[in-house]
């Protein structure tokens, strides 16, 4: 496929244009613009061709849902293809390769890596990255994809297999997001911060082609990201275990204000850092949930027996039931004095000192 097709929907001055969908004509409605039909629509490099249509049933959706789940890393590999289809494949040193000018992903593992490295030390390096020239600096390159099999590669002292293409800021964004959402190697909030840096210099329609989501998604990714704080995040980790439903809820407990003194002494627990990140993840998420008001309960009994009354205590209240069922007098004469009561309480307070 040629970079020109690749990149249709790219118009120039790195401005995207809206990705083609299907659309239903309304024969009440002349004169107004068809409707588009975004189900399932995901953009690839603002290419939506790359991916087959949406089922027209509800049973054929579900039945290609199921169907993308088992396909994802083929279609991520597909992307690569894609992109580095007819372009040569040259080897760069790696110290001449900078990371993406936006990081799409919490720093990997000295494990994960050196797992990387081994399996390439074995097997060599199957794909390659793709990189664009750098343009702040002449004979120097940027990552859009691979950074993990550039640090792996690196360790190793070898060149790296890489395809060098012009990129502006948006294609290299768009590039960097779609190959990591199809191998499904980010978590949720890894993804969530990708799309918050991608805010500062992006439209959001770019954001949404760059990670295949929807305006609701972005806005959830988002809001997850400015009521976290960020070292909230960073102390956690990525919590790969760790979906949408979970960052939201956390998020939400951040939303009162009173969370951010009992969530930093937790994480400057140097026992929690010896957690697994989903592990970190749930600890911070139950010291957040709000405790139940400890009340207590005490019985008055009845002169000839059975309950006169039940008073409960708590931190934020005191009540008195009274069963008027069995004691309605009482309940009455209660009921009678409790404002003469107060008149009497107020009187004793001003004669105090």
């Amino acid at each position: 496929m040629s970079r020109k097709a690749l990149f249709t929907n790219l118009g120039a001055g790195g401005k995207t244009s809206e990705p083609a969908a299907t659309t239903s004509a309304d024969p009440s409605s002349a004169g107004e613009p068809p409707r588009v039909n975004r189900l399932r629509m995901r953009p690839i490099l603002g290419s939506p061709d790359l991916i087959s249509d949406p089922a027209a049933t509800p049973v054929g959706a579900i039945g290609q849902s199921l169907g993308e789940f088992s396909e994802r890393a083929k279609r991520a590999d597909e992307i690569e293809r894609k992109l580095t289809a007819g372009q040569v494949i040259v080897e760069l040193d790696p110290a001449l390769i900078a990371p993406s000018f936006i990081a799409d992903r919490m720093p990997a593992s000295a494990e994960t890596v050196a797992n990387l490295a081994e399996a390439i030390r074995e097997h060599g390096q199957l794909n390659p990255i793709l990189v664009r020239p750098d343009p702040g600096e002449a004979g120097r390159f940027q990552v859009a994809f691979g950074h993990r099999r550039l640090r792996a590669v690196a360790s190793l002292g070898q060149s790296i297999k890489a395809v060098v293409r012009e990129l502006t800021d948006e294609q290299l964004v768009i590039a960097q997001g779609q190959e990591n959402h199809e191998r499904k190697d980010l978590s949720y909030v890894e993804k969530a911060r990708f799309a918050h840096r991608l805010e500062q210099r992006f439209s959001r329609a770019t954001i949404m082609a760059a990670l295949s989501i929807y305006k609701s998604d972005l806005s959830n990714m988002l809001s997850v990201v400015s009521k976290i704080p960020a070292e909230v995040i960073d102390a956690i980790g990525p919590a790969p275990g760790t979906g949408r439903r979970g960052w939201i809820e956390l998020a939400e407990r951040f939303a009162d204000g009173k969370s951010g003194a009992a969530i930093r002494r937790m994480i400057a627990d140097p026992g929690f850092q010896g957690l697994d990140s989903d592990e970190r993840f749930k600890k911070a998420l139950a010291a957040l949930k709000p405790r139940s008001d400890q009340s207590q309960m005490e019985v008055w009994p009845m002169a000839g027996g059975g309950s006169l009354a039940k008073v409960t205590r708590s931190d934020a209240r005191i009540s008195l039931t009274i069963d008027r069922r069995k004691s309605p007098e009482f309940a009455d004469f209660v009921l009678n004095r409790l404002r003469d009561l107060y008149l009497e309480f107020e009187a004793a307070s001003k004669e105090r000192p």
